[in-house]
Protein backbone atom coordinates (compact mmCIF):
# COMPACT_ATOMS: atom_id res chain seq x y z
CA UNK A 1 0.00 0.00 0.00
CA UNK A 2 2.66 2.49 1.02
CA UNK A 3 5.88 0.81 -0.07
CA UNK A 4 7.69 -1.73 -2.13
CA UNK A 5 9.82 -4.45 -0.65
CA UNK A 6 11.89 -5.20 -3.73
CA UNK A 7 15.64 -5.60 -3.38
CA UNK A 8 16.17 -2.31 -5.18
CA UNK A 9 14.78 -0.52 -2.13
CA UNK A 10 17.75 -1.57 0.00
CA UNK A 11 19.91 1.36 1.13
CA UNK A 12 23.32 1.37 2.75
CA UNK A 13 23.31 2.71 6.34
CA UNK A 14 24.12 6.45 6.44
CA UNK A 15 27.75 6.99 7.52
CA UNK A 16 26.91 10.26 9.31
CA UNK A 17 23.97 11.64 11.24
CA UNK A 18 23.42 14.54 8.85
CA UNK A 19 23.16 12.17 5.91
CA UNK A 20 19.83 10.96 7.35
CA UNK A 21 18.34 14.37 8.13
CA UNK A 22 15.18 13.71 6.09
CA UNK A 23 14.43 10.51 7.99
CA UNK A 24 15.34 12.05 11.36
CA UNK A 25 13.03 14.99 10.64
CA UNK A 26 10.16 12.60 10.05
CA UNK A 27 10.91 10.50 13.14
CA UNK A 28 11.34 13.62 15.27
CA UNK A 29 7.93 14.88 14.12
CA UNK A 30 6.41 11.59 15.31
CA UNK A 31 7.88 11.97 18.79
CA UNK A 32 6.95 15.67 18.82
CA UNK A 33 3.31 14.72 18.34
CA UNK A 34 3.43 12.08 21.07
CA UNK A 35 4.84 14.50 23.66
CA UNK A 36 3.08 17.68 22.51
CA UNK A 37 -0.42 16.28 22.25
CA UNK A 38 -1.52 15.88 25.86
CA UNK A 39 0.54 18.81 27.18
CA UNK A 40 -1.15 21.17 24.71
CA UNK A 41 -4.62 19.72 25.17
CA UNK A 42 -4.56 19.95 28.97
CA UNK A 43 -4.51 23.75 28.67
CA UNK A 44 -7.69 23.60 26.61
CA UNK A 45 -9.72 21.36 28.96
CA UNK A 46 -11.59 24.27 30.64
CA UNK A 47 -12.57 25.67 27.22
CA UNK A 48 -13.64 22.21 26.05
CA UNK A 49 -15.71 21.72 29.19
CA UNK A 50 -17.53 25.03 28.73
CA UNK A 51 -18.25 24.59 25.02
CA UNK A 52 -19.30 20.93 25.17
CA UNK A 53 -20.97 21.28 28.60
CA UNK A 54 -18.89 18.42 29.96
CA UNK A 55 -18.50 17.45 33.64
CA UNK A 56 -15.05 17.05 35.17
CA UNK A 57 -15.27 13.24 35.08
CA UNK A 58 -15.82 13.30 31.32
CA UNK A 59 -12.98 15.77 30.76
CA UNK A 60 -10.65 13.34 32.52
CA UNK A 61 -11.36 10.83 29.74
CA UNK A 62 -10.34 13.28 27.03
CA UNK A 63 -6.78 12.58 28.12
CA UNK A 64 -7.45 9.15 29.61
CA UNK A 65 -8.90 7.60 26.44
CA UNK A 66 -5.79 8.58 24.51
CA UNK A 67 -3.41 7.28 27.18
CA UNK A 68 -5.18 3.94 27.57
CA UNK A 69 -5.33 3.26 23.83
CA UNK A 70 -1.72 4.35 23.44
CA UNK A 71 -0.30 2.33 26.30
CA UNK A 72 -2.54 -0.69 25.88
CA UNK A 73 -1.94 -1.28 22.17
CA UNK A 74 1.81 -0.68 21.85
CA UNK A 75 2.80 -4.32 22.30
CA UNK A 76 0.25 -5.42 19.72
CA UNK A 77 1.35 -2.92 17.11
CA UNK A 78 5.00 -3.59 17.87
CA UNK A 79 4.39 -7.22 16.98
CA UNK A 80 2.33 -6.25 13.92
CA UNK A 81 5.13 -3.96 12.71
CA UNK A 82 7.72 -6.74 13.00
CA UNK A 83 5.39 -8.97 10.99
CA UNK A 84 4.11 -6.65 8.24
CA UNK A 85 6.71 -3.86 8.10
CA UNK A 86 7.76 -1.12 10.50
CA UNK A 87 7.70 1.61 7.89
CA UNK A 88 4.32 0.44 6.54
CA UNK A 89 2.66 0.45 9.99
CA UNK A 90 4.24 3.81 10.82
CA UNK A 91 2.87 5.40 7.64
CA UNK A 92 -0.55 3.85 8.22
CA UNK A 93 -0.60 5.25 11.75
CA UNK A 94 0.36 8.72 10.52
CA UNK A 95 -2.41 8.58 7.92
CA UNK A 96 -4.93 7.65 10.63
CA UNK A 97 -3.63 10.46 12.83
CA UNK A 98 -4.04 13.07 10.10
CA UNK A 99 -7.58 11.95 9.25
CA UNK A 100 -8.77 11.75 12.87
CA UNK A 101 -7.20 15.12 13.74
CA UNK A 102 -9.08 16.76 10.87
CA UNK A 103 -12.33 15.18 12.08
CA UNK A 104 -12.09 17.23 15.28
CA UNK A 105 -13.76 20.18 13.54
CA UNK A 106 -16.98 18.10 13.34
CA UNK A 107 -17.06 17.21 17.08
CA UNK A 108 -20.20 18.45 18.84
CA UNK A 109 -20.23 16.41 22.07
CA UNK A 110 -17.83 15.23 24.72
CA UNK A 111 -18.53 11.60 23.78
CA UNK A 112 -17.47 12.26 20.19
CA UNK A 113 -14.31 13.98 21.40
CA UNK A 114 -13.44 11.02 23.64
CA UNK A 115 -13.87 8.69 20.65
CA UNK A 116 -11.58 10.91 18.56
CA UNK A 117 -8.99 10.92 21.34
CA UNK A 118 -9.12 7.13 21.58
CA UNK A 119 -8.46 6.85 17.82
CA UNK A 120 -5.54 9.26 18.22
CA UNK A 121 -4.22 6.90 20.89
CA UNK A 122 -4.47 4.03 18.41
CA UNK A 123 -2.50 6.08 15.89
CA UNK A 124 0.12 6.87 18.52
CA UNK A 125 0.43 3.17 19.40
CA UNK A 126 1.03 2.43 15.72
CA UNK A 127 3.78 5.03 15.43
CA UNK A 128 5.56 4.99 18.83
CA UNK A 129 7.38 1.62 18.56
CA UNK A 130 8.37 2.40 15.00
CA UNK A 131 10.04 5.71 15.86
CA UNK A 132 12.64 3.99 18.04
CA UNK A 133 12.92 0.84 15.93
CA UNK A 134 13.39 2.73 12.66
CA UNK A 135 15.95 5.08 14.19
CA UNK A 136 17.86 2.08 15.53
CA UNK A 137 17.76 0.23 12.22
CA UNK A 138 18.65 3.32 10.20
CA UNK A 139 22.28 3.23 11.36
CA UNK A 140 24.84 0.46 11.68
CA UNK A 141 26.94 1.94 14.53
CA UNK A 142 25.84 2.23 18.14
CA UNK A 143 27.27 5.74 18.41
CA UNK A 144 25.03 7.02 15.63
CA UNK A 145 22.06 5.08 16.99
CA UNK A 146 22.39 6.71 20.41
CA UNK A 147 22.81 10.15 18.88
CA UNK A 148 19.82 9.61 16.59
CA UNK A 149 17.63 8.58 19.53
CA UNK A 150 18.87 11.68 21.37
CA UNK A 151 17.91 13.96 18.47
CA UNK A 152 14.45 12.42 18.26
CA UNK A 153 13.84 12.62 22.00
CA UNK A 154 14.95 16.28 22.03
CA UNK A 155 12.14 17.14 19.63
CA UNK A 156 9.68 15.47 21.99
CA UNK A 157 11.05 17.23 25.04
CA UNK A 158 10.76 20.59 23.30
CA UNK A 159 7.12 19.77 22.64
CA UNK A 160 6.55 18.72 26.23
CA UNK A 161 8.19 21.87 27.60
CA UNK A 162 6.61 24.31 25.15
CA UNK A 163 3.21 22.62 24.96
CA UNK A 164 1.39 24.64 27.65
CA UNK A 165 2.77 27.93 26.31
CA UNK A 166 1.87 27.05 22.71
CA UNK A 167 -1.59 25.97 23.81
CA UNK A 168 -2.17 29.15 25.80
CA UNK A 169 -1.21 31.45 22.92
CA UNK A 170 -3.23 29.41 20.43
CA UNK A 171 -6.37 29.57 22.56
CA UNK A 172 -6.06 33.36 22.67
CA UNK A 173 -6.59 33.62 18.91
CA UNK A 174 -8.34 30.38 17.87
CA UNK A 175 -10.86 27.77 19.10
CA UNK A 176 -9.68 24.72 21.01
CA UNK A 177 -10.23 22.50 17.95
CA UNK A 178 -7.17 24.13 16.34
CA UNK A 179 -4.92 22.44 18.90
CA UNK A 180 -5.97 19.00 17.70
CA UNK A 181 -6.23 19.83 14.00
CA UNK A 182 -2.59 20.97 14.24
CA UNK A 183 -1.63 17.29 14.53
CA UNK A 184 -2.52 16.83 10.86
CA UNK A 185 0.35 18.94 9.42
CA UNK A 186 2.75 17.37 11.93
CA UNK A 187 1.65 13.94 10.71
CA UNK A 188 2.13 15.09 7.10
CA UNK A 189 5.70 16.22 7.80
CA UNK A 190 6.44 12.91 9.51
CA UNK A 191 4.88 10.96 6.63
CA UNK A 192 6.98 12.73 4.01
CA UNK A 193 10.20 12.41 6.00
CA UNK A 194 9.77 8.69 6.70
CA UNK A 195 8.46 7.90 3.22
CA UNK A 196 11.38 9.69 1.53
CA UNK A 197 14.16 9.05 4.02
CA UNK A 198 13.71 5.43 5.11
CA UNK A 199 13.84 2.43 2.81
CA UNK A 200 11.02 -0.09 2.82
CA UNK A 201 11.37 -3.10 5.08
CA UNK A 202 12.80 -6.20 3.46
CA UNK A 203 11.09 -9.54 3.97
CA UNK A 204 14.32 -10.96 5.39
CA UNK A 205 14.12 -8.41 8.23
CA UNK A 206 10.56 -9.39 9.21
CA UNK A 207 9.21 -12.52 10.85
CA UNK A 208 6.44 -14.65 9.38
CA UNK A 209 4.74 -15.75 12.60
CA UNK A 210 1.00 -15.33 12.97
CA UNK A 211 -0.11 -12.60 15.35
CA UNK A 212 -1.06 -14.05 18.74
CA UNK A 213 -4.56 -12.56 19.06
CA UNK A 214 -5.26 -14.12 22.47
CA UNK A 215 -1.95 -12.87 23.80
CA UNK A 216 -2.67 -9.42 22.36
CA UNK A 217 -6.04 -9.27 24.15
CA UNK A 218 -4.54 -10.38 27.46
CA UNK A 219 -1.56 -8.03 27.12
CA UNK A 220 -3.79 -5.08 26.29
CA UNK A 221 -6.09 -5.88 29.22
CA UNK A 222 -3.09 -6.07 31.56
CA UNK A 223 -1.54 -2.78 30.49
CA UNK A 224 -4.89 -0.95 30.45
CA UNK A 225 -5.59 -2.28 33.94
CA UNK A 226 -2.23 -1.13 35.24
CA UNK A 227 -2.65 2.33 33.71
CA UNK A 228 -6.27 2.78 34.80
CA UNK A 229 -5.91 1.59 38.40
CA UNK A 230 -4.13 4.79 39.62
CA UNK A 231 -6.91 6.94 38.14
CA UNK A 232 -9.58 4.86 39.86
CA UNK A 233 -7.67 4.99 43.13
CA UNK A 234 -7.22 8.76 43.08
CA UNK A 235 -10.89 9.20 42.17
CA UNK A 236 -11.92 6.94 45.06
CA UNK A 237 -13.91 4.64 42.80
CA UNK A 238 -15.71 1.72 44.43
CA UNK A 239 -14.46 -0.73 41.77
CA UNK A 240 -10.75 -0.21 42.46
CA UNK A 241 -10.34 -3.58 44.22
CA UNK A 242 -12.30 -5.45 41.57
CA UNK A 243 -10.37 -3.77 38.78
CA UNK A 244 -7.05 -4.53 40.47
CA UNK A 245 -8.03 -8.19 40.82
CA UNK A 246 -9.02 -8.39 37.16
CA UNK A 247 -5.71 -6.78 36.17
CA UNK A 248 -3.70 -9.33 38.16
CA UNK A 249 -5.72 -12.16 36.61
CA UNK A 250 -5.09 -10.79 33.11
CA UNK A 251 -1.36 -10.47 33.84
CA UNK A 252 -1.13 -14.07 35.07
CA UNK A 253 -3.05 -15.29 32.04
CA UNK A 254 -0.77 -13.29 29.74
CA UNK A 255 2.35 -14.88 31.26
CA UNK A 256 0.83 -18.36 30.98
CA UNK A 257 -0.07 -17.67 27.36
CA UNK A 258 3.44 -16.36 26.63
CA UNK A 259 4.99 -19.50 28.12
CA UNK A 260 2.70 -22.02 26.43
CA UNK A 261 1.76 -20.58 23.03
CA UNK A 262 3.71 -21.84 20.04
CA UNK A 263 4.26 -18.31 18.74
CA UNK A 264 3.36 -15.89 21.57
CA UNK A 265 2.90 -12.17 21.16
CA UNK A 266 5.87 -11.67 23.46
CA UNK A 267 8.49 -14.39 23.74
CA UNK A 268 9.58 -14.25 27.39
CA UNK A 269 12.85 -15.97 26.48
CA UNK A 270 13.81 -12.81 24.64
CA UNK A 271 12.82 -10.58 27.55
CA UNK A 272 15.21 -12.35 29.93
CA UNK A 273 18.17 -11.90 27.58
CA UNK A 274 20.82 -9.94 29.53
CA UNK A 275 20.85 -6.78 27.41
CA UNK A 276 17.07 -6.71 27.11
CA UNK A 277 16.35 -7.39 30.77
CA UNK A 278 18.94 -4.89 32.01
CA UNK A 279 17.77 -2.14 29.65
CA UNK A 280 14.13 -2.63 30.65
CA UNK A 281 15.08 -2.64 34.33
CA UNK A 282 16.95 0.66 33.96
CA UNK A 283 14.08 2.26 32.04
CA UNK A 284 11.54 1.05 34.60
CA UNK A 285 13.68 2.29 37.50
CA UNK A 286 14.05 5.71 35.91
CA UNK A 287 10.33 5.95 35.09
CA UNK A 288 9.36 4.89 38.61
CA UNK A 289 11.66 7.44 40.25
CA UNK A 290 10.69 10.22 37.84
CA UNK A 291 6.97 9.71 38.44
CA UNK A 292 7.43 9.52 42.19
CA UNK A 293 9.50 12.71 42.24
CA UNK A 294 7.06 14.65 40.05
CA UNK A 295 4.11 13.69 42.26
CA UNK A 296 5.87 14.33 45.57
CA UNK A 297 7.44 17.63 44.50
CA UNK A 298 3.98 18.92 43.59
CA UNK A 299 2.71 17.91 47.03
CA UNK A 300 5.68 19.49 48.78
CA UNK A 301 5.56 22.82 46.94
CA UNK A 302 1.81 23.41 46.76
CA UNK A 303 0.43 21.66 49.84
CA UNK A 304 3.22 21.62 52.40
CA UNK A 305 4.66 25.03 51.48
CA UNK A 306 1.53 26.65 50.07
CA UNK A 307 3.05 27.78 46.77
CA UNK A 308 0.70 28.74 43.95
CA UNK A 309 0.50 26.47 40.88
CA UNK A 310 2.25 29.13 38.79
CA UNK A 311 5.13 29.46 41.25
CA UNK A 312 5.40 25.67 41.53
CA UNK A 313 5.59 25.44 37.73
CA UNK A 314 8.42 27.98 37.67
CA UNK A 315 10.22 25.98 40.38
CA UNK A 316 10.27 22.88 38.16
CA UNK A 317 11.55 24.73 35.07
CA UNK A 318 15.21 23.87 35.82
CA UNK A 319 14.36 20.24 35.16
CA UNK A 320 13.00 21.12 31.73
CA UNK A 321 16.08 23.22 30.97
CA UNK A 322 18.44 20.37 31.91
CA UNK A 323 16.45 17.92 29.81
CA UNK A 324 16.75 20.18 26.79
CA UNK A 325 20.37 21.32 27.02
CA UNK A 326 21.95 18.05 28.16
CA UNK A 327 21.19 16.24 24.91
CA UNK A 328 24.57 17.22 23.45
CA UNK A 329 26.32 15.32 26.25
CA UNK A 330 24.56 11.98 25.78
CA UNK A 331 26.82 10.79 22.97
CA UNK A 332 30.13 11.78 24.61
CA UNK A 333 29.09 10.26 27.95
CA UNK A 334 28.04 7.00 26.31
CA UNK A 335 31.25 6.91 24.26
CA UNK A 336 33.46 7.56 27.29
CA UNK A 337 31.73 5.17 29.69
CA UNK A 338 30.44 2.53 27.29
CA UNK A 339 26.79 1.71 26.79
CA UNK A 340 26.34 -0.63 29.75
CA UNK A 341 28.07 1.60 32.29
CA UNK A 342 26.32 4.72 30.99
CA UNK A 343 22.97 2.95 31.34
CA UNK A 344 23.34 1.90 34.97
CA UNK A 345 25.04 5.13 36.06
CA UNK A 346 22.34 7.32 34.52
CA UNK A 347 19.57 5.18 36.04
CA UNK A 348 21.35 5.45 39.40
CA UNK A 349 21.46 9.25 39.05
CA UNK A 350 17.67 9.31 38.64
CA UNK A 351 17.19 7.16 41.74
CA UNK A 352 19.70 9.29 43.68
CA UNK A 353 17.70 12.39 42.79
CA UNK A 354 14.57 10.93 44.34
CA UNK A 355 16.55 9.92 47.43
CA UNK A 356 17.89 13.48 47.81
CA UNK A 357 14.36 14.84 47.67
CA UNK A 358 12.99 12.26 50.12
CA UNK A 359 15.68 12.88 52.73
CA UNK A 360 16.34 16.60 52.32
CA UNK A 361 13.58 18.17 50.23
CA UNK A 362 11.66 19.44 53.24
CA UNK A 363 14.64 21.57 54.33
CA UNK A 364 14.58 24.00 51.41
CA UNK A 365 14.16 24.48 47.69
CA UNK A 366 17.90 24.11 47.03
CA UNK A 367 17.63 20.38 47.77
CA UNK A 368 14.60 20.05 45.50
CA UNK A 369 16.54 21.82 42.77
CA UNK A 370 19.42 19.35 43.17
CA UNK A 371 16.98 16.44 42.98
CA UNK A 372 15.35 17.81 39.83
CA UNK A 373 18.72 18.30 38.11
CA UNK A 374 19.95 14.81 38.99
CA UNK A 375 16.77 13.20 37.73
CA UNK A 376 16.70 15.24 34.52
CA UNK A 377 20.34 14.54 33.67
CA UNK A 378 19.93 10.84 34.37
CA UNK A 379 16.70 10.57 32.39
CA UNK A 380 18.30 12.23 29.38
CA UNK A 381 21.02 9.58 29.14
CA UNK A 382 19.12 6.47 30.22
CA UNK A 383 16.33 7.24 27.76
CA UNK A 384 18.60 6.84 24.74
CA UNK A 385 21.20 4.39 26.01
CA UNK A 386 18.99 1.83 27.77
CA UNK A 387 16.54 1.79 24.87
CA UNK A 388 19.39 1.20 22.44
CA UNK A 389 20.65 -1.66 24.61
CA UNK A 390 17.26 -3.37 24.55
CA UNK A 391 17.12 -3.30 20.76
CA UNK A 392 20.71 -4.52 20.48
CA UNK A 393 19.83 -7.57 22.54
CA UNK A 394 16.95 -8.67 20.29
CA UNK A 395 16.89 -10.41 16.89
CA UNK A 396 16.64 -8.00 13.97
CA UNK A 397 13.09 -9.13 13.21
CA UNK A 398 11.89 -8.22 16.74
CA UNK A 399 13.05 -4.61 17.08
CA UNK A 400 9.56 -3.07 17.02
CA UNK A 401 8.25 -5.29 19.81
CA UNK A 402 11.44 -4.36 21.68
CA UNK A 403 10.73 -0.67 21.25
CA UNK A 404 7.15 -1.27 22.38
CA UNK A 405 8.50 -3.06 25.46
CA UNK A 406 10.65 -0.04 26.31
CA UNK A 407 7.71 2.37 26.04
CA UNK A 408 5.36 0.04 27.90
CA UNK A 409 7.87 -0.44 30.73
CA UNK A 410 8.10 3.34 31.12
CA UNK A 411 4.30 3.75 31.08
CA UNK A 412 3.75 1.03 33.67
CA UNK A 413 6.57 2.31 35.89
CA UNK A 414 5.07 5.80 35.78
CA UNK A 415 1.68 4.46 36.83
CA UNK A 416 3.31 2.43 39.61
CA UNK A 417 5.17 5.48 40.90
CA UNK A 418 2.00 7.56 41.06
CA UNK A 419 0.06 4.74 42.71
CA UNK A 420 2.74 4.11 45.35
CA UNK A 421 3.07 7.79 46.24
CA UNK A 422 -0.69 8.36 46.33
CA UNK A 423 -1.38 5.24 48.38
CA UNK A 424 1.21 6.07 51.04
CA UNK A 425 0.07 9.68 51.35
CA UNK A 426 -3.57 8.62 51.61
CA UNK A 427 -2.70 6.08 54.31
CA UNK A 428 -0.80 8.58 56.47
CA UNK A 429 -2.78 11.81 56.03
CA UNK A 430 -6.37 11.92 57.24
CA UNK A 431 -8.89 13.33 54.78
CA UNK A 432 -8.39 14.25 51.12
CA UNK A 433 -5.00 15.94 50.85
CA UNK A 434 -6.25 18.46 48.28
CA UNK A 435 -9.03 19.79 50.53
CA UNK A 436 -7.99 19.30 54.17
CA UNK A 437 -7.18 22.20 56.47
CA UNK A 438 -3.46 22.08 57.13
CA UNK A 439 -2.98 22.15 60.88
CA UNK A 440 0.57 21.68 62.26
CA UNK A 441 -0.20 18.02 63.06
CA UNK A 442 -1.48 17.32 59.56
CA UNK A 443 1.52 19.07 58.02
CA UNK A 444 3.81 16.88 60.14
CA UNK A 445 1.91 13.80 58.93
CA UNK A 446 2.25 14.99 55.35
CA UNK A 447 6.00 15.45 55.68
CA UNK A 448 6.38 12.02 57.28
CA UNK A 449 4.28 10.47 54.52
CA UNK A 450 6.38 12.22 51.87
CA UNK A 451 9.54 10.83 53.45
CA UNK A 452 8.12 7.29 53.60
CA UNK A 453 6.78 7.47 50.04
CA UNK A 454 10.03 8.87 48.68
CA UNK A 455 12.21 6.29 50.39
CA UNK A 456 9.86 3.42 49.45
CA UNK A 457 9.90 4.33 45.77
CA UNK A 458 13.65 4.90 45.96
CA UNK A 459 14.11 1.39 47.36
CA UNK A 460 11.98 -0.14 44.60
CA UNK A 461 13.82 1.80 41.89
CA UNK A 462 17.21 0.93 43.39
CA UNK A 463 16.23 -2.75 43.37
CA UNK A 464 15.43 -2.47 39.66
CA UNK A 465 18.83 -0.87 39.01
CA UNK A 466 20.50 -3.69 40.94
CA UNK A 467 18.62 -6.24 38.82
CA UNK A 468 19.74 -4.41 35.70
CA UNK A 469 23.38 -4.43 36.80
CA UNK A 470 23.21 -8.11 37.68
CA UNK A 471 21.71 -8.99 34.31
CA UNK A 472 24.13 -6.81 32.34
CA UNK A 473 27.12 -8.59 33.88
CA UNK A 474 26.13 -11.68 31.95
CA UNK A 475 27.28 -9.94 28.76
CA UNK A 476 30.61 -8.47 27.76
CA UNK A 477 30.95 -4.69 28.37
CA UNK A 478 29.97 -2.74 25.28
CA UNK A 479 31.69 0.44 24.17
CA UNK A 480 30.87 2.85 21.39
CA UNK A 481 33.38 3.08 18.61
CA UNK A 482 35.07 6.45 18.62
CA UNK A 483 34.74 8.35 15.35
CA UNK A 484 35.87 11.71 14.18
CA UNK A 485 33.80 14.69 15.20
CA UNK A 486 33.14 15.32 11.52
CA UNK A 487 30.62 12.48 11.21
CA UNK A 488 27.80 14.57 12.61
Amino acid sequence: MFESTTPAAVQAPPPRLRDAWVALTGLSAVFLFEMLDNSVLNVALPSIGRELIAPAASLQWVSGAYSLAFGGLMLLFGSVADRFGRRRIMLAGLTLLAIVSALTVFVTSIEQLIAVRALMGVAAAMTAPGSMALAFRLFARDELRVRALTVISTAGLVGLAAGPTIGGFALAVSPWQALMVANAPIAAIAFVGIRAGIAADQQADLHRDRIDVIGAILGTATVVGVLLTPTLFVAGADVTVEWSTATVAAAVAFVVRARTARRPLLDLRLVVQPQVASGLAYKAAAGLAMAGLSYLVTVQLQLAWGWSPALAAIATLPQVVVLLVSGRFVGPVARRLGLDRAAWMSATAVVAGLAVFALLGRFGYAWILLALVLVAAGMRIVGAVAGNNVLRGLPENRTSIGAALVDTASEIATAAGITAAGTILAAHVAGTIATVTWTPDRLASLQDATLIAGLSITALAAALVAIGIQRSRRTLPTSITTQESTDV
